[in-house]
């Protein structure tokens, strides 16, 4: 009798080694501590359905005004990166415009494969993952992604991500190529690993050169909290292993993982996270969000109206501590001009 049929080998993840020394990006004691904020600005689809290249409504890109307002309001730049849905749309592209008409507020990219051109890989949750297309595949859909930006601003953008933080190790050279300043693909202290994506568990907060010509990466920023925050990364190795022992840590008080983000993050936890990022050093933070939250009901993030409410009053509360720790928000611009005067 025939058996089971053999395993299909799968390649292994990309898994980045924390940058050596000589890499990390040092901040002159001028710039003191800074935040930025980077919002997935993208279509609308169910995120718990599978991925479906016919996904392209940008409707939700209406709630953004109203959002940017109140960023304004605190003197927060924003910058937006926006995938090919949305800078294929032109009512998002003028919405987009007017917002950013602020001058500290800039349009960057970000890489959906499945909604972005040229169609030539399957649909599927691994191919959802830029870096796991092939190296010629990935560049042509970072350089039509590019040129459509190009073309619908005016400019080409400076800071990329990938959607789904989906890098490979073909990825970074790609995006210089492609005249990248940033990339924030990285989120610091997580693993995708399981689902076919990378492991960015050896990654900390702190920006780097990555190696590509030109290039700083950005990570997003992630905490360690708790009475075992301190030993946080070195537990997360083993509660990966026992599912279970992450959630009785957390229910504890005893270790929680708190990534800078309104979604599906307790602002009391957020609070306590930027405290001791930066009793801890960190110098530059980043902040992010996924623009579909800015109307009910197409995020698991944001419902309904209270949810909206409660989103807004996460950041306000947020802002009011940034502001009394002296950490000051900075742009699109001004990292890239300070990035350009440490060379």
């Amino acid at each position: 009798m025939d058996g089971p049929p053999p395993p299909v080998d799968q390649p292994e993840p990309y898994r980045p080694s924390a940058p050596d020394r000589a890499a990390l990006l040092r901040l002159p004691r001028a710039f003191g501590t800074r935040f930025a904020l980077f919002v997935d600005t993208e279509e609308e689809f169910d995120w718990g359905a599978p991925l479906s290249s016919a996904n392209r409504s940008v409707g939700a890109i209406a709630g953004l005004p109203d959002a940017h307002r109140r960023f304004a309001d605190r003197g927060v730049p924003v910058t937006y990166l926006i995938d090919h849905p949305v800078a294929d749309d032109p009512r998002a592209v003028d919405i987009l415009s007017s917002v950013i008409a602020d001058g500290r507020s800039a349009i960057g990219a970000q890489l959906h494969p499945w909604v972005n051109p040229p169609f030539d890989e399957a649909v599927s949750a691994r191919n959802s993952f830029l870096g796991n297309l092939p190296p010629a595949l990935q560049a042509a859909k970072i350089a039509a992604l590019t040129d459509r930006i190009h073309a619908a601003f005016g400019h080409r953008p400076h800071v990329f991500r990938a959607g789904r933080y989906g890098l490979g190790s073909d990825t970074l050279p790609l995006i210089a190529a492609a005249g990248y300043r940033i990339d924030s693909s990285m989120r610091s202290r997580y693993d995708y690993s399981g689902e076919g994506g990378p492991d960015f568990r050896a990654i900390s907060n702190h920006p780097f050169r990555t190696g590509a010509p030109g290039l700083i990466e950005l990570p997003l920023t992630t905490v360690f909290v708790g009475g075992l925050g301190a030993r946080g990364r070195r537990l997360q190795r083993v509660l990966a292993r026992v599912p279970l022992a992450r959630g009785v840590l957390a229910r504890a008080g005893l270790l929680r993982r708190i990534a800078l983000t309104p979604e599906d993050m307790p602002i009391a936890d957020a609070l306590e996270a930027v405290r001791v990022a930066v009793d801890h050093g960190v110098r530059l933070l980043n902040f992010s969000f996924h623009s579909p939250s800015l109307v009910p009901g197409h995020t698991p993030y944001v419902r309904d109206a209270a949810d909206l409410a409660a989103f807004h009053a996460w950041w306000a509360a947020m802002f009011d501590l940034l502001e009394r720790l002296g950490v000051a928000p900075i742009g699109e611009a001004e990292l890239i001009a300070t990035m350009d005067a440490m060379r």
